[in-house]
């Protein structure tokens, strides 16, 4: 590990502890903070380290080298934790318990009406208002060592945001060899059917978060149909082939090749293809690579779905580091269930009983270009 990784690593942790008494701030965070006690953990292998919080389970940092060994942090993320209040932007960020919208923030189970906390005009966006990641989860299992990981749980009340039933949860980051993590969500309804589809919300930009646009990362992603979307990003219900369309990424492309064509960005999920590689479903979803750097980014995952989004709504402002974060400063790629499944009948279900367990598996794995 070099001096100046770990000065830089020492200097975010210090500087977001200090601003966490002060900066929490406003009446419902006050409230929040008694709830819990904030945390920061480093996971570190090497050269590779990533910094997470307890905070909605958030990834506050990924470093990593370059192909001239110069590390740097590739995911998007606040100035400070105060910032992570009231976010709307999701900034590294453990999601649900719905990720995606549900339309009109309602649905129906076993002909009972439920009502959703409207976050996104008159949607429920990514759990709603006081989601997943708006809460302090607590520390499960902390392991240190060659393969360091850590738990967090959260218990979701009956009735929160307007969800059914009380729900737990659990999230694990490990970091699983050389450049490599993963991350693995259950869920296990108490005592009431509820729809579940938990994300992670990471921003990456693999040329060093803060350094341009994503524009010109080669991006790759293993589907041949999307969902499309009507009116304020709900899908249709329909799954249309992306062959001969901007949506096309089934050989590497740029995302600026086409998005001018795309209303508003890319912003919509992907339906992946490929035979599952070990009986439990995991497939490849997704490669995104930066030439700048040479560094490379595999996405293995267990969802049926990916959400592609390109930070359509940046908007420069400053962020950790004093990095300014333009439009397209970053592109997300959420593995889920397809959105609004609850109004999609031939949608993969998302409800979950009493007795049944909501698993999530994602596996990140970086490499170098001059490697291969």
């Amino acid at each position: 590990m070099s001096r100046s990784a770990t000065a830089e690593t020492t200097t975010l942790l210090m500087c977001l502890m200090a601003v966490a008494a002060v900066s929490l701030g406003g009446a419902e965070a006050r409230k929040q903070q008694g709830k819990g006690t904030l945390g920061f953990y480093e996971l570190r292998r090497g050269e590779f380290s990533m910094v997470v919080t307890n905070w909605g389970a958030t990834i506050l940092s990924v470093r990593l080298p370059d192909k001239t060994g110069h590390i740097d942090d590739v995911v998007l993320g606040y100035k400070n934790i105060g910032a992570y209040v009231n976010d709307t932007t999701y900034f590294g960020a453990l999601v649900g318990r719905v990720a995606n919208r549900i339309a009109g923030g309602r649905f129906t189970i076993k002909n009972r009406p439920y009502h959703t906390y409207k976050n996104d005009g008159n949607n429920t966006l990514h759990g709603g208002h006081r989601g997943f990641s708006q809460v302090f989860w607590s520390v499960r299992e902390r392991v240190t060592g060659e393969f360091p990981y850590i738990t967090f749980s959260y218990r979701s009340y009956d009735g929160e945001q307007g969800f059914p039933g009380a729900l737990d949860v659990l999230v694990t980051y490990k970091i699983d060899g050389d450049y490599s993590y993963s991350v693995t969500m259950y869920a296990r309804p108490v005592d009431k059917p509820t729809p579940v589809n938990l994300a992670q919300h990471s921003y990456w930009n693999l040329r060093g978060h803060g350094r341009g646009t994503i524009l010109d990362h080669s991006v790759q992603i293993f589907a041949s149909a999307v969902t499309p979307v009507g009116a304020h990003l709900i899908p249709t219900g329909a799954v249309t082939p992306v062959a001969g369309t901007p949506f096309d990424f089934r050989t590497p492309a740029a995302p600026g090749a086409h998005i001018a064509e795309v209303e508003g960005g890319y912003d919509i999920n992907y339906v992946l293809d490929g035979a599952e590689v070990d009986g439990q479903g995991v497939r490849k979803v997704a490669v995104v690579s930066e030439a700048t750097s040479g560094r490379v980014m595999e996405l293995w995952a267990d969802q049926p779905g990916v959400q592609f989004y390109t930070g359509n709504f940046l908007k420069g402002d400053e962020s950790k580091g004093g990095a300014v974060y333009v439009k397209h400063g970053g592109l997300c790629l959420e593995t889920q269930d397809y959105p609004d499944a609850v109004h999609n009948a031939k949608f993969p279900t998302e409800i979950y009983r009493k007795g049944q367990v909501y698993k999530h598996y994602m596996l990140y794995k970086f490499s170098l270009a001059t490697n291969k």
